[in-house]
């Protein structure tokens, strides 16, 4: 159906991916309401999507936004990308496809901040229950069978994964069946991570789970190739969007409301378009100030991985599955409440853009593999800006990696594990050699850290939910000040989860789509 001017919705939509994808596919299971739902990207089709085992293919394609920090002082002036999908189903179709839920302790922070009990561990438990149709070892109390979106264990993992996970439980890191189950309540586990793939290389996304089962239904409209660039607002109403699709500029209504779940860049940048941010900078541009909210763009999160610790097959081991079939959850300190590291085994050589050349890494992912520490409960914050009042105006990220010192000492921490880990003996059978980082002295590995880490894809925070003056949206993820606008996606986090922020974001919007159907009275 051709887009005109003025049409009316009863829900507007902006974003396919893993939270919007889920709101606009709920919305449309009442036939009676009629949703919008808006993607700036393409059509999800295409093999290096549904083949889980080339997703690094997306990286830097036209289904990537391709957003960059600005220089990183901390990262000796590196400017890392920071990938995020441009596509139907957004992340959930272009990510490395790790199914982790988050640590009790971050639900349960989340439901103080926000005061909505609603959010806490034992509440959102059942939301996951509901999404998931789980294939693996039964646990009834805290996993689902019968929800839209599958989720499984890889059946024949590369035998280096097993292997990790055999080291790391001789170090104290204790192996387990499922990383979704008891283990995300205490200290930290290894194993095989769940995955949303079918028949051992097909990716299940929100875009084949949630919207393309709806997408013939006369009652849902999916709009591709279209960007929202901003919020229209009659006083403090939302009551519609204007978007940009092949050059030409559209107004389009929404009866009941519009929903923002654009991700943790282009969120915070269409609110701030829209006259919703903090005063001071929105004036600066030119912007007439609707909401003075000082929140929106700030409290920028991204779990931070390091490319990598490396080594090199005696002989060549495909990838299978997702390319990345083990990981672990440990504490680079003890007294922490919760497990701040998580590393990731890669299937590949995986080496950033100085460490790669530095190392000559070889190219053929079957040659070597890496376990790349990563940090999950980061202390650096950074923002996102605009340059100019156009949505055509490139945004600014201060992603701001490393910036905070304890991050530095807990990766530090995380390198010489996974050097202890891909070192020891169970991992003999896959070692010809440590290609990166090697033993080196302390001033020359924390080079090596600071030319190495960058983005682990995880986004977050920059719209969080909460109470406090920086706060942007309510525990109901109203955007406060106006009517008829939420946001649903990672940006509403207060803190960044424990974890890969997939399954997160899709009970964000699960959570979105209950509370919308409950405050107009549909459910």
């Amino acid at each position: 159906m051709a887009m005109q001017n003025g049409q009316v919705y009863d829900f507007i939509v902006c974003g396919s991916g893993a939270s919007g994808g889920v709101v606009a596919s709920q919305l449309a299971a009442d036939p009676h309401v009629r949703v919008l739902l808006i993607e700036a990207g393409g059509d999800e089709r295409v093999s290096q999507v549904s083949d889980s085992r080339v997703w690094m293919q997306n990286i830097g394609s036209e289904r990537d936004w391709q957003f960059r920090s600005e220089r990183c002082a901390a990262l000796n002036g590196r400017t890392p990308p920071l990938p995020m999908g441009r596509v139907l189903g957004g992340g959930s179709s272009v990510n490395g496809l790790i199914w982790a839920r988050g640590h009790r302790n971050d639900f349960d922070h989340w439901a103080r901040v926000a005061d909505d009990p609603g959010w806490r561990y034992a509440s959102v438990l059942e939301v996951y229950k509901r999404i998931e149709r789980w294939d693996g070892p039964a646990d009834e109390k805290r996993r689902g069978s019968a929800g839209p979106f599958y989720v499984t264990q890889p059946k024949d993992p590369n035998p280096v994964a097993l292997a990790l996970r055999e080291a790391a439980d001789a170090l104290g890191i204790r192996a387990v069946e499922d990383l979704n189950g008891e283990a995300m309540e205490g200290p930290g586990a290894g194993g095989i991570p769940n995955v949303p793939v079918q028949g051992g290389s097909e990716r299940v996304s929100v875009a084949t789970a949630y919207i393309r089962p709806r997408m013939r239904q006369p009652n849902l409209t999916v709009m591709f190739n279209a960007c929202v660039e901003q919020v229209l607002l009659e006083g403090r109403r939302a009551t519609g969007v204007r978007l940009r699709q092949q050059g030409q500029v559209f107004d389009v209504a929404a009866r009941h409301e519009v929903v923002l779940s654009l991700g943790a860049i282009n969120t915070p940048k269409v609110l701030m378009l829209s006259g919703i941010g903090d005063a001071v900078l929105l004036s600066k541009q030119g912007i007439e100030v609707v909401q003075h909210l000082p929140g929106v763009g700030r409290n920028f999160q991204d779990h931070i991985l390091v490319a990598g610790c490396c080594w090199e097959y005696p002989e060549p081991q495909a990838p299978r599955n997702n390319s990345a079939e083990f990981t672990f959850f440990a504490k680079s300190d003890p007294a922490l409440l919760t497990p701040d590291l998580q590393p990731v085994l890669e299937e590949c050589a995986f080496g950033s853009e100085i460490t790669g050349p530095q190392y000559r890494l070889p190219v053929d992912p079957s040659l070597a593999w890496t376990l790349a520490p990563g940090l999950v409960r980061p202390h650096s914050r950074g923002q996102v800006l605009l340059t100019g009042n156009r949505f055509s105006d490139p945004v600014r990220v201060e992603a701001n990696f490393l910036s905070d010192e304890r991050d530095v000492t807990a990766l530090l921490k995380g390198i010489a594990i996974c050097r202890e880990i891909g070192n020891s003996a169970p991992l003999k059978p896959f070692v010809k050699r440590e290609l990166m980082p090697g033993p080196l002295p302390p001033a020359d590995m924390l080079n090596f850290l600071r030319n190495a880490a960058g983005t682990y894809f995880h986004q977050a925070c920059t719209a969080k939910m909460g109470t406090d003056e920086l706060s942007v949206v309510d525990g109901r993820l109203r955007v406060y000040g106006i009517q008829g606008l939420r946001v649903a996606d990672g940006s509403i986090m207060p803190e960044i989860s424990t974890g890969n922020t997939m399954a997160p974001c899709v009970m964000i919007g699960q959570r979105a789509a209950d509370m919308i159907l409950v405050d107009h009275q549909m459910s």
